[in-house]
C-alpha cells in the first residue's frame, strides 16, 4: 500500500503574468523550483488564494532569478497578475517511507523571492 503526502509547496507566490495562448502549464522561476525540489513537467496544484480557484497543471522552467510565476493556457482564465498562489506537489510512498519523510515548504515574499524554507507546519489551535 502507498499513501500520498505533500512533497513540497511554494507558499504565497505572486502571479507575474498569464498567457492564454501558451500551450499550458505554469512557468516558475528556476530558483524557486530548485528551492522546493520541483522538477520540470512535474504535476502541480495551483490554489489561488485571491479568488479561490483550484486547478492541476504541470511545472515548466522560467528564467532563473526572474521571479516569474506565469499561469498559461486555459488556466490563465483562473488567475490574474498579482494573484497570490500556493503551488503544491504530492508524492506517493509507503507508510514506512512516510515515517521518515518531511515536505519542503518554501515561503515566498516580495518579488517571488524565498523568505524561508521549512520542513514542518506549526500545529494549529
Amino acid at each position: 500500500m502507498e499513501i500520498t503526502l505533500l512533497k513540497c509547496k511554494l507558499h504565497r507566490a505572486t502571479v507575474t503574468e498569464t498567457q492564454v495562448d501558451y500551450e499550458g502549464s505554469c512557468a516558475i522561476d528556476e530558483d524557486l523550483m530548485e528551492s522546493a525540489g520541483l522538477r520540470e513537467f512535474e504535476q502541480i496544484h495551483l490554489w489561488n488564494v485571491t479568488n479561490g480557484e483550484r486547478l492541476t497543471t504541470y511545472a515548466i522552467r522560467a528564467a532563473r532569478g526572474s521571479g516569474t510565476i506565469s499561469v498559461n493556457g486555459s488556466a490563465a482564465h483562473k488567475a490574474s497578475n498579482g494573484d497570490i498562489l500556493i503551488i503544491a506537489a504530492f508524492v506517493s510512498m509507503t507508510p514506512e517511507e512516510a515515517g521518515r519523510f518531511a515536505p519542503t515548504l518554501v515561503y515566498v515574499g516580495e518579488g517571488n523571492r524565498v523568505v524561508r524554507v521549512s520542513r514542518e507546519i506549526p500545529v494549529q489551535g
